[in-house]
């Protein structure tokens, strides 16, 4: 009888090394995916999560910036550090001592606006001499009771616009265009900057003072009687609270948006050394 050989096994011993490098494989495919899910884009986050709900407020950080952009528990610009309560008390407050020295003067006219700004209305002959933009030292006395109240509402203030006015001189004659704005300009200018400079700007920030000048063509009375003409010479200051809930943001936040540029660091620039470029 023939014998029998067994035969030694084929090829197929090394199947278990496909399954190995399949699994491995496997195991790689895995922990790129981990690592790819590790890192979100900042960007997209935030608009997933606003996707599901769009009042969502999204701090990135982590920890909230402060009031002046530093790290602090104290809450930042994305998450409002003071009620709408306390503003419009400190606004209130703030009304009621400029009403007390309104009333001291005769030149001086106080009143709130229906969305709770104030507004001051000084005459010419408080702040300037006719056709002359060189603050007077009574206008000076004045600012110097004002500042002080505007420095304690300071952190809540959204801003403060000055607003500059003139009168048609001559009736008969109206004034040079250039010489009209320039004017008004100028007046609004000196009341701003003795307010900026009389004033500490880490409680009164300086990026929230404004002016403007509207000529003579914003008149409150006729340009036909001296006593007319006196009125339309004048200094105004609108004085606005924050809106913390705004979503937009406050006047500062609104300049950069709709302009679409980019607001820099809070940090104060150098003082500009000798011979530097001019502004």
């Amino acid at each position: 009888m023939a014998s029998i050989k067994k035969k030694s096994g084929g090829g197929g011993g090394a199947n278990w090394m496909d399954t190995y490098g399949d699994m491995v494989t496997l195991l790689l495919c895995f922990f790129v995916l981990l690592y790819s899910i590790s890192t979100v884009d900042q960007n997209k986050w935030i608009l997933l999560v606003q996707s599901f709900n769009k009042d969502a407020l999204v701090n990135v950080d982590d920890q909230p910036l402060g009031p002046a952009g530093e790290d602090s528990d104290q809450g930042g610009d994305d998450m409002p550090t003071t009620l709408p309560e306390e503003i419009d008390q400190v606004m209130e407050e703030l009304y009621d001592f400029l009403a007390l020295f309104a009333n001291s003067s005769d030149s001086v006219n106080i009143s709130t606006t229906g969305d709770g700004r104030i507004f001051i209305s000084f005459q010419d002959a408080v702040f300037f001499d006719g056709d002359k933009s060189v603050l007077r030292p009574e206008g000076k006395a004045a600012l110097d009771e004002i500042i002080p109240a505007l420095e304690e509402a300071g952190p809540y203030l959204d801003e403060v616009k000055i607003m500059g006015h003139t009168a048609q001189a001559r009736p008969d004659q109206a004034n040079t265009v250039r010489g009209d704005r320039t004017l008004s300009t100028q007046r609004a200018a000196e009341v701003l900057i003795y307010i900026q400079e009389h004033s500490n700007g880490e409680l009164l920030d300086p990026a929230r003072l404004t002016s403007e000048g509207y000529g003579q063509w914003r008149p409150v009375a006729t340009n036909d009687t001296a006593e007319g003409r006196a009125k339309n010479r004048r200094v105004e200051m609108m004085i606005s609270g924050k809106n913390v809930e705004e979503q937009i943001g406050d006047s500062i936040a609104s300049y950069y948006t709709e302009t679409q540029q980019t607001q820099p660091g809070s940090e104060q620039p150098a003082t500009p050394a000798e011979g530097a470029p001019s502004r």
